[in-house]
């Protein structure tokens, strides 16, 4: 077999989408028993962007695909894997990754690939992109997390709709020399698989809190020190972190149990809420568009969630081109 020597894969351009429409936690009080201080205090979340009837997920990661191919400087016909990561895809066929393939005018042998792993979404799609770069099966690949979670939440529920916001996030995965992506370290939680749901007739999002924000401050930070590890690095190498946009509780006690002194910590949870599959790539992207996402440095990327899974890995942030 003609198989080409193992290479590296880099992540070369980010790109996102939100939906115009902006829910403030004063409007939320207008709709369930709640205020501003009460969702502040237990999630950190101010706002979250809302989807209208023209926001489905393949639209939003369409515009976000777009986007990343635009700042990686790629064209379309290049892409030869693109990735979903989404708990909200529309239909199991024809599915999300090959509507955004044909939208974006990607060519026919792009392959095409959904996944749901629900929070930790992106994660398991940025390791499948990976390794399909450094084995040859594709030079340039599109990871996607998209969501419309605006659409599966009892908006009577004030438990889970003050949490969630739909959006999507993308990055661009090319060739490069040495690599730039390290190992994906994933698993699950059997004992917590029940612990996030999206079930029933209508499909709806439940989940239980207390167990979720145990687990989160007493074991996740545990599996996040061994994705680091997997890439042969320490948590002081590590200058960011981007972790599940969950709640700004368990992210910020998340951040003290690891250690280590990051430049830049994704906090994107205040001003777009739980998006999910999308919530690290949508933080990083937005980071990156504002200019505050430092270059060429390790980031530590961690999601978890639904499943019960989890995972992660370690990548090189972008250089600017040019």
């Amino acid at each position: 077999m003609n198989i080409p020597a193992l290479r590296g894969s880099r992540i070369i351009g980010f790109g996102h989408h939100q939906p115009s429409r902006i829910l403030t936690n004063d409007e939320l009080s207008t709709m369930v028993d709640t205020n501003d201080e009460w969702i502040t205090t237990r999630t950190g979340i101010k706002t979250r962007h809302i989807a209208g009837p023209e926001d489905t997920v393949t639209s939003m990661a369409v515009e976000a695909g777009r986007a990343a191919l635009a700042d990686a400087g790629v064209d379309p016909s290049e892409v030869g894997l693109v990735v979903v990561a989404s708990t909200t895809h529309e239909d199991r066929a024809p599915y999300t990754a090959g509507r955004v393939a044909a939208e974006l005018g990607l060519s026919g042998r792009a392959a095409p690939i959904d996944i749901n792993t629900a929070c930790s979404g992106f994660e398991y799609a940025m390791g499948i992109a990976d390794q399909a770069v450094r084995t040859g099966s594709a030079d340039t690949a599109l990871v996607i997390g998209s969501e419309k979670l605006s659409g599966i939440v009892d908006w009577t529920d004030r438990s889970t709709c003050v949490l969630v916001g739909d959006g999507a996030g993308a990055a661009v995965v090319g060739v490069s020399e040495e690599p730039q992506i390290g190992p994906v370290s994933w698993g699950s939680v059997p004992h917590l698989e029940q612990a996030v749901r999206v079930s029933g007739e209508p499909a709806r999002f439940s989940q239980e809190g207390r167990s979720i924000y145990r687990w989160a401050i007493t074991e996740a930070a545990d599996h996040a020190r061994a994705v680091v590890e997997a890439a042969g690095l320490s948590i002081e190498d590590i200058e960011v972190f981007a972790f599940h946009q969950a709640n700004l509780r368990i992210i910020e006690p998340l951040v003290e149990a690891l250690g280590g002194s990051p430049s830049y910590v994704v906090r994107d949870v205040v001003e777009s809420g739980n998006t999910s599959a999308a919530s690290v790539p949508l933080g990083l992207s937005k980071a990156w568009a504002r200019g505050e996402l430092p270059e060429g440095v390790p980031a530590l990327l961690f999601g978890f969630g639904g499943g019960f899974a989890h995972a992660g890995q370690v990548v090189t942030t972008p250089v600017r081109r040019g």
